[in-house]
Protein backbone atom coordinates (compact mmCIF):
# COMPACT_ATOMS: atom_id res chain seq x y z
CA UNK A 1 0.00 0.00 0.00
CA UNK A 2 1.33 3.43 -0.97
CA UNK A 3 1.55 6.14 1.64
CA UNK A 4 -0.33 9.30 0.72
CA UNK A 5 1.79 12.42 0.76
CA UNK A 6 0.81 15.42 2.82
CA UNK A 7 0.33 18.76 1.11
CA UNK A 8 3.63 19.89 2.67
CA UNK A 9 5.47 16.89 1.21
CA UNK A 10 3.96 17.54 -2.21
CA UNK A 11 4.95 21.21 -2.03
CA UNK A 12 8.51 20.34 -1.00
CA UNK A 13 8.88 17.86 -3.87
CA UNK A 14 7.55 20.41 -6.34
CA UNK A 15 9.93 23.10 -5.05
CA UNK A 16 12.95 20.79 -5.24
CA UNK A 17 12.03 19.78 -8.80
CA UNK A 18 11.69 23.43 -9.80
CA UNK A 19 15.09 24.28 -8.31
CA UNK A 20 16.74 21.36 -10.14
CA UNK A 21 15.21 22.58 -13.40
CA UNK A 22 16.37 26.18 -12.91
CA UNK A 23 19.91 25.11 -11.98
CA UNK A 24 20.09 22.84 -15.05
CA UNK A 25 18.86 25.64 -17.33
CA UNK A 26 21.41 28.08 -15.92
CA UNK A 27 24.24 25.53 -16.29
CA UNK A 28 23.24 24.92 -19.90
CA UNK A 29 23.13 28.62 -20.76
CA UNK A 30 26.14 29.61 -18.64
CA UNK A 31 24.18 32.22 -16.67
CA UNK A 32 24.96 32.78 -12.98
CA UNK A 33 22.41 32.01 -10.29
CA UNK A 34 21.23 34.56 -7.75
CA UNK A 35 21.24 33.08 -4.23
CA UNK A 36 21.03 34.37 -0.65
CA UNK A 37 24.35 34.34 1.20
CA UNK A 38 24.90 35.98 4.58
CA UNK A 39 21.67 37.94 4.22
CA UNK A 40 22.50 39.33 0.78
CA UNK A 41 21.67 38.36 -2.79
CA UNK A 42 24.79 37.30 -4.69
CA UNK A 43 25.43 35.84 -8.14
CA UNK A 44 27.32 32.57 -8.32
CA UNK A 45 28.38 30.59 -11.38
CA UNK A 46 25.82 27.85 -12.10
CA UNK A 47 28.55 25.22 -12.34
CA UNK A 48 29.51 25.82 -8.70
CA UNK A 49 26.03 25.01 -7.36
Amino acid sequence: MKKRLSIQDKAERAMKAAVRKVVAEHKKSGRPLAIWKNGKAVNVPADSV
